[in-house]
């Protein structure tokens, strides 16, 4: 998490000086049969991140900050999953009211761009230079990272794959829907599972919904438009939503349920921040992109367009469930 080589945006501190050492304690009982006393710890060690500055580092980082916390159990004591409603006038609300639909279209040639988040293996070989010896450098040497991982900034880049001119904060692309509170009066600090439930309609035989947690930092000199830092995200294809065991396609203009589970996370929203949800049908090249035809898995032979509904009135109460930390 903290940034070596100038890639990442966020300095999440304190991960690998704790990490380490648990790792090597647990190692060494199991596998030297050493009595490091790991029968006599705490059950679970969780890292909660925020709580930082905000400002940047010395390496041009946002000093997010993070915690290690420990408990008996998981999700901790006092966490209480607590449903934000997605609102019409993009607010995170405490209880659902009765809202007109909202509506986006996803393009499979112009998908949402994948910036930052918890990928791996997105590489390209670098050329290595004039007169290089080939024999001293590991494969692995040559590797660049076409998707830097992490919680960045999400905004377009010209070094990200899937960005184009201008370069908008994705929060500005109309095919992704964003929904925030207000800036926050207090602390807010969640740890354990999250999951959303949202109510989709769309043209298409078939489409994804992703949805995205992030922590929204205020504005200051250096981050004008405020740091918009991904926190954790997923993706449900909707011939799907029913379970992996069976494909449904779906029946245009049809309201369906779907839930989504995102990774379970332990962050703290400081007071000023806003807590945010993103909603779109695209997250590529983290996610494949859904062709919208309903054909078999990767044997499509055309693409549409999905003209895709969001329904937030109270019979289709579409909303995130976070597990807030009570007390």
């Amino acid at each position: 998490f903290q940034a070596e080589d100038g890639i990442r945006d966020v300095a999440v501190t304190g991960v690998q000086t704790c990490a380490l050492p648990i790792c090597l304690r647990w190692f060494d009982r199991w596998l030297k049969d050493i009595d490091t006393g790991v029968e006599k710890d705490v059950p679970v060690r969780y890292f909660e991140m925020g709580g930082g500055s905000g400002a940047r580092t010395r390496r041009g980082h946002l000093d997010h900050g993070g915690v290690w916390r420990a408990c008996g159990q998981w999700p901790p004591k006092g966490s209480a999953p607590t449903k934000f409603y997605l609102a019409a006038d993009g607010a995170l609300a405490p209880s659902p009211a009765d809202a007109a639909p909202i509506s986006w279209t996803h393009d499979p040639d112009h998908p949402v761009a994948t910036i930052g988040g918890a990928v791996a293996g997105f590489l390209e070989w670098v050329k290595p230079g004039e007169g290089m010896d080939l024999s001293y450098v590991s494969p692995r040497a040559r590797m660049r990272s076409l998707v830097p991982d992490g919680p960045m900034h999400q905004k377009e880049r010209p070094d990200q794959v899937g960005s184009r001119p201008p370069y908008p904060l994705l929060a500005e692309r109309p095919d992704v829907l964003v929904f925030e509170t207000a800036p926050l009066k207090e602390d807010v600090v969640i740890a354990g599972p999250i999951e959303a439930k949202v109510w989709v309609a769309s043209s298409a035989l078939d489409t994804d919904v992703t949805v995205k947690l992030l922590d929204i930092s205020p504005p200051t000199a250096e981050d004008p438009a405020g740091f918009h830092m991904l926190l954790c995200d997923s993706i449900r294809r909707l011939r799907f939503r029913n379970g992996y065991d069976k494909e449904e396609l779906l029946t245009p203009g049809e309201i369906v349920e779907v839930t989504v589970e995102l990774p379970p996370l332990a962050n703290r929203f400081k007071a000023g921040h806003r807590i945010r949800v993103d909603i779109a049908s695209s997250n590529f090249p983290r996610f494949d992109i859904n062709p919208g035809t309903g054909e078999p898995l990767g044997r499509h032979t055309h693409k549409v367009k999905a003209r895709n509904t969001l329904h937030l009135d109270r019979k289709h109460p579409s909303h995130i469930v976070l597990p807030v930390m009570k007390g």
